[in-house]
């Protein structure tokens, strides 16, 4: 009963500081899922850029260009994750307006996988 309490204080108070209204403001107040929060972040210009070299990359068959390729999305998963420049993360998850970011995660883990896969494995020359 306490934690309920709790909770309910909790996000009465990120409604009342409008959290949303800075991160998100297009937010139209129903809370975001794991799913809708990977969509907007593949949406995002970074990933959006790193989509189209990754497709490049895999098209080229580019070992090299997968291997950086990886390593910048491993960059951009790092600052999804762990940076929080205004530091209402917690309020805005607390608001709705935020979920986690681990579907997004799990599926450039996936991308980059993928791509180291089918860039170590050269084509059979033609007999």
């Amino acid at each position: 009963m306490l934690t309920q309490a709790t909770a309910t204080l909790a996000q009465e108070a990120a409604t009342v500081t409008g959290v949303c209204k800075d991160e998100r403001p297009l937010w139209d107040g129903t809370p975001v899922s794991m799913l809708g929060e990977a969509v907007i972040l593949f949406s995002s210009p970074a990933a959006l850029i790193l989509l189209a070299a990754s497709a490049i990359a895999v098209a080229l068959r580019s070992s090299w260009g997968a291997l950086a390729l990886c390593v910048l999305w491993s960059g951009l998963t790092m600052l999804i994750a762990a940076a929080d420049p205004t530091g209402l993360r917690a309020e805005a998850f607390a608001e709705g307006c935020r979920a986690s970011p681990a579907l997004f995660i799990v599926a450039v883990a996936a991308i980059c996988g993928a791509m180291i896969l089918h860039t170590s494995r050269k084509p059979k020359p033609a007999e």
